[in-house]
């Protein structure tokens, strides 16, 4: 048996991540001088759980803009990042249907669907402007092995109800509550869509679906609506569980099986936070209901409730497990999601602050913008391992790329994410993006989760066996300041690894016994 380990460590003061490789002790534990039983890993291939199914991001406008920007050699370097041969090799994209946040401006596909209740001038070139080149670009690097998701943000606002306030996601997502009911329709803020509407939305969709696959777009899945109980102060609307089981059953399912495309697409629903997960799939999966929905889609952003994923899939072993949303909530090398003078708040008197003011200070403190990059990788390592242990299938990042103040977006604000296109026209990696790159090297697509047992919450460790079951490969994520070493036990063998302060470490167990 040999063991190879591979293991990050970041540099505060450079900001840099450092990669180290060696060869890991393995020895039969019948060779040591006492049984092992200190920070013991237990490694069970024959307990088998999940397939993974891979890893991905989403493009959208912004990421697709910025890309846009670069050479064409520099624009496939950074698609190779994720999609390449020699890199990640990540095997699903995520692209909004119309404009999100994420966007250069609100847009539709048709401007008007009360003029044009038909629908005969949808159109899907503002996508052909940038989405749709960098997407193609992504299905050759990856061999054609890509799979797409569509996720809509808003209907037309034409067809949707004014908005209402929902004091949770707004103060979730850092925008101002929405209180004036009496409020137009709008693409932003919430409001849902009329059912009269229901069926023309269902058409809309399909028209869609139906324009991507013609310009050879591989679209497998489609969610029914982004974070379906927020109205964020961008694109959004708002759907009941009642209301949604009645636009999938009674319009949008029929709707993809007359195109003939209910066969070929996986229906996900839900696409937002955990925490409130399973009241939601609950209350969706009646008998008539259960059939039509491949999976379950979750974001990140209020925190693990890794239980709620294990409750799903106990209750629901068929269904698809899906993280299809998650980022850093911040601008990139700042603290914040908005350009603020921090110090200059640091010294208003603390009864002169706002409520959001005072939160922000609260949640900063003397963070530094590298302690922050730190964390955010710490945040991906801890909530992976965790969904993963938990019975997650797939695994999809927010945006592939975005700019120093996070965006463009049409909205105020921003959020960092694993690669940054700097002022100066560099791609920044940022450690997060290290942290992924090793995730999906030792997890590749096809893998299955086995047993494993950690002795604490010291080290955090999800092992799998390759696709070819020729290896095992395990993740140890350990966050504390100083050296750790970690016994892993397989088969009646040791392998010894010492794990950096602050690390992530893959080990790639091969010439398996038995």
């Amino acid at each position: 048996m040999k063991a190879i380990q591979h293991s990050i460590q970041y540099d505060r003061k450079t900001g840099q991540a450092a990669h180290f490789e060696s060869e890991a002790s393995c020895l039969p534990e019948n060779q040591f001088p006492h049984i092992v039983e200190d920070h013991v890993i237990g490694l069970y291939p024959s307990f088998r759980f999940q397939k993974v199914d891979g890893f991905g991001c989403a493009l959208t406008e912004t990421a697709c803009y910025l890309l846009s920007q670069m050479s064409p050699e520099q624009r496939t370097e950074t698609l190779s990042f994720w999609f390449g041969p020699e890199e990640n090799k990540a095997r699903f994209v995520r692209i909004p249907i119309d404009s999100c946040d994420y966007s250069l401006s609100e847009y539709q596909a048709v401007a008007d669907p009360i003029a044009d209740p038909e629908l005969n001038t949808f159109s899907i070139d503002r996508d052909r402007k940038y989405i749709l080149p960098v997407v193609k670009e992504a299905l050759t690097l990856s061999g054609g092995k890509l799979s797409v998701l569509l996720s809509p943000w808003s209907p037309p606002w034409q067809w949707k109800t004014p908005p209402q306030g929902q004091k949770n996601d707004a103060v979730t997502y850092g925008g101002q509550e929405v209180t004036e009911e009496s409020l137009t329709p709008s693409r932003n803020n919430g409001g849902s869509l009329k059912p009269e509407f229901y069926g023309s939305w269902a058409k809309y969709l399909v028209k869609f679906i139906q324009a991507y696959l013609a310009e050879g777009i591989p679209v497998t899945m489609l969610s029914v609506q982004n974070e379906a109980a927020a109205a964020t102060p961008w694109d959004s609307c708002v759907w009941t569980c009642a209301q949604e089981k009645d636009f999938l059953r009674g319009h949008l399912y029929p709707a993809l099986r007359d195109a003939g495309l209910a066969e070929r697409l996986e229906i996900f629903v839900w696409d937002h936070n955990k925490e409130r997960m399973v009241e939601r799939i609950e209350e969706m999966m009646d008998p008539e209901i259960e059939p039509l929905i491949s999976g379950f889609a979750y974001h990140w952003y209020t925190g693990d409730h890794f239980d709620a994923l294990a409750l799903l899939r106990g209750k629901y072993p068929q269904k698809v497990l899906m993280h299809s949303e998650s980022c850093p909530l911040h601008m990139p090398g700042r603290v914040t999601f908005a350009e603020m003078d921090l110090e200059a708040l640091k010294k208003k008197p603390r009864a002169s602050l706002a409520p959001e003011e005072a939160m922000i200070l609260d949640s900063v403190g003397d963070k530094t913008p590298a302690d922050v990059d730190l964390e955010d990788a710490f945040a991906y390592a801890h909530d992976i391992i965790g969904d993963l242990n938990s019975g997650m299938n797939r695994w999809i990042d927010w945006n592939l790329i975005v700019d120093p103040n996070g965006g463009p977006r049409h909205v105020a604000g921003g959020f960092a994410a694993p690669l940054v296109y700097g002022a100066d026209g560099k791609v920044i990696r940022t450690v997060t993006f290290e942290y992924l790159s090793l995730i999906m090297d030792a997890i590749p697509s096809g893998s299955v989760r086995i047993g494993c047992s950690s002795y604490g919450a010291e080290v955090e460790a999800v092992a799998v066996s390759s696709p070819d079951e020729k290896e095992i490969r395990v993740l140890l994520f350990q966050r504390g300041n100083k050296k750790t070493t970690v016994n892993l036990r397989l088969a009646e063998q040791v392998i010894s690894v010492e794990l950096p302060p602050e690390s992530l470490t893959s080990v790639r167990v091969k010439d398996l016994i038995g």
